[in-house]
């Protein structure tokens, strides 16, 4: 189903490093990997609506991640290096008669081999997500195909967008997409899933515990404030107690950050934890327990060491040298919408399979689809984030994963189209 136009295509995408400034690769070249995109793209009937940055006046409100605030702050070319792409093939036509699509061309650090071996790809972006992006223009293409006239009475939009990753949760890509009304009434969101159908998204929220203190010179440690300690005594908690309040969420203790030489004491530092939630509820009811657990470590740590020959200055001070910082919150999460009409649609003709209920989801721009009127959104995609080394050294892609995926874009699109028309007469209902 992929032809060797597509296999072109995905390679010069691989080429191509997107990655963007958060994720510390310097200038990404996704102005060029859209724009090869798009060409591709209007050769099935594909025209441009909208390819541009996003605007920094969008970006100032409490959901946008501190990093990205920072960032659009302090470097004008922030935003103009990270366009966003929306693509439409059919005319203008009401959000029920539409369908759009959602994919990302950025990807996080590291450059990979890039090559295709006749039956893998290789390279940063295989699976996650340059190559469901090329298999998912040869599923609209196998779908044109085999409905002709499909185009004229359903829309189909692509968001080919930037954000994705480097922690920026979609906030200026997909997120001011949604809000200009670039959607559908259905909505998926190409990532890896096994080729199974996630109806729900969780969202991320980052805390960084914070220790302000004063240093000390390694010959008189106890004059200063030792934050290494203090912060290894709350990761060391937060990684024992948190995790029982998470639910269907995860909680990463992640980088802790002191100094790095031998001979000082270290007064001030920085421990990171990302933590996901399914629903906006258990979002907050984390958020507290975790400031609470700090604030009891803090107690627990002050108790412990207040008469330590080297840590009674930091057991008295604790308290007053550490607070939670929050940079990144209040984010939605999409939850699982009862839609009879949408999912016996998307399991007809043996149809992608269900993700299963107990097992967690995970978190990607689809959050930004919560609560659309009269839509029904999916995370759907090739391929496994894991075992494909998305994120990893050695990420991958195989032919017959995105050739699945193409053709489950396909079918979807070909039910879509002949899903208002009954025996009588064709009417819509």
């Amino acid at each position: 189903m992929l032809t060797r136009a597509d296999h072109e295509l995905l390679l010069h995408l691989l080429e191509l490093p997107t990655a963007g400034p958060l994720e510390g690769e310097g200038e990404p070249r996704l102005w060029d990997a859209q724009r090869a995109y798009a060409d591709a793209a209007r050769r099935l009937g594909f025209e441009v609506l909208h390819h541009a940055a996003a605007d920094p006046a969008e970006l100032t409100d409490d959901q946008v991640p501190l990093a990205v605030r920072r960032a659009v702050a302090d470097d004008p070319g922030f935003l103009a290096a990270q366009p966003s792409l929306v693509l439409a093939c059919g005319p203008e036509l009401p959000q029920a008669d539409t369908v759009m699509f959602n994919v990302h061309l950025d990807t996080v650090a590291g450059l990979e081999p890039v090559g295709f071996d006749g039956e893998r790809f290789t390279g940063r972006g295989a699976i996650d997500a340059k190559g469901p992006a090329v298999a998912l223009l040869a599923g609209v293409r196998a779908a044109l195909e085999t409905v002709p006239g499909l185009a004229s009475g359903t829309r189909v939009l692509v968001q080919a967008v930037s954000g994705e990753e480097g922690g920026a949760m979609g906030v200026f890509g997909t997120r001011p997409l949604i809000r200009r009304g670039w959607y559908g009434r259905l909505n998926l969101f190409c990532e890896p899933t096994g080729m199974r159908l996630l109806p729900r998204s969780t969202a991320a929220m980052t805390a960084c515990v914070r220790v302000d203190g004063d240093d000390a010179i390694d010959d008189r440690p106890a004059a200063g404030h030792n934050a290494t300690v203090l912060l290894g005594h709350l990761a060391q908690r937060l990684a024992a107690r948190l995790p029982e309040h998470a639910g269907r969420g995860q909680v990463c203790v992640a980088g802790l950050h002191t100094g790095h030489l031998h001979n000082r004491v270290y007064g001030t530092g920085r421990l990171l934890l990302n933590c996901s939630y399914p629903d906006a509820a258990a979002g907050q009811a984390l958020a507290d327990r975790l400031e609470q657990e700090v604030a009891d470590g803090i107690n627990e740590f002050t108790e412990a060491y207040r008469t330590h020959r080297d840590l009674a200055r930091t057991a008295a001070d604790a308290a007053a040298i550490t607070r939670v910082e929050w940079h990144k919150r209040g984010l939605p999460a999409l939850a699982p919408v009862a839609d009879p009409w949408a999912e016996d649609l998307l399991a007809q003709g043996g149809g992608p399979a269900r993700w299963p209920a107990d097992e967690p989801a995970f978190t990607c721009d689809a959050i930004w689809a919560a609560g659309l009127p009269g839509a029904y959104t999916a995370v759907l995609g090739p391929g496994d984030l894991g075992r494909n080394h998305a994120h990893a050294a050695g990420e991958y892609a195989d032919l017959t994963d995105l050739e699945a995926f193409a053709g489950a874009v396909s079918g979807i699109l070909v039910r879509f189209a002949a899903r208002h028309h009954v025996a009588t007469g064709g009417t819509r209902q």
